[in-house]
């Protein structure tokens, strides 16, 4: 799908971790790729669009030119909103991946919840569900592999690993729904 959107959130996102960020650019081609093949799941083309450009955007704040505070989802969201992009990429970016959940260990859980709605719907689980099963080199995983790799690469008692703990249940539900609406079709 090459809507202007989705060719500005390309452009942008390219620029930004392509070059300085290799691996972590192999995994968002590889989500934004599952996500434009999803993408078709939904019946509005809008959401198509938005689906996509949040997906090859959903890690843009580990960006070194973009990173601030240290919580990616918040810095990219911020720094798409100053870029003046679509406010909607904007919040899904902000609370992919149940970042809520992560926002509230580092404390910043108020400030992201004031700054960005969180949406809840097809589009979001798909984007998460996207991420939940692609790996750090862009290779398709389960949910159950994702988390344990995550968890591989924290030490328990760090926030990450604490946040990734917590959440497995809801990125299990994800999942659930997800794939129940795949098979629907």
């Amino acid at each position: 799908m090459q809507t202007n959107l989705v060719r500005c959130a390309s452009s942008l996102a390219k620029l930004n971790l392509g070059t300085t960020l290799p691996r972590r650019w192999r995994h968002v081609e590889a989500v934004a790729a599952k996500a434009d093949a999803l993408a078709a799941t939904l019946p509005d083309p809008r959401d198509q669009s938005v689906l996509v450009a949040s997906a090859v955007l959903h890690d843009v704040g580990y960006a070194p030119k973009v990173a601030s505070s240290g919580f990616h989802p918040l810095d990219g969201a911020r720094w798409l909103r100053a870029e003046r992009f679509d406010d909607r990429v904007a919040a899904l970016v902000a609370h992919h991946t149940n970042a809520l959940a992560e926002a509230e260990l580092r404390g910043l859980d108020k400030e992201l919840s004031s700054e960005f709605v969180r949406e809840v719907g097809p589009v979001a689980d798909l984007l998460w569900y996207c991420d939940l099963t692609t790996g750090p080199d862009g290779q398709d995983v389960t949910v159950e592999e994702r988390v344990a790799e995550v968890q591989e690469r924290y030490v328990p008692g760090s926030v990450v690993y604490e946040f990734i703990s917590a959440s497995a249940g809801e990125f299990f539900d994800v999942a659930e729904r997800v794939e129940a609406r795949l098979q629907e079709r």
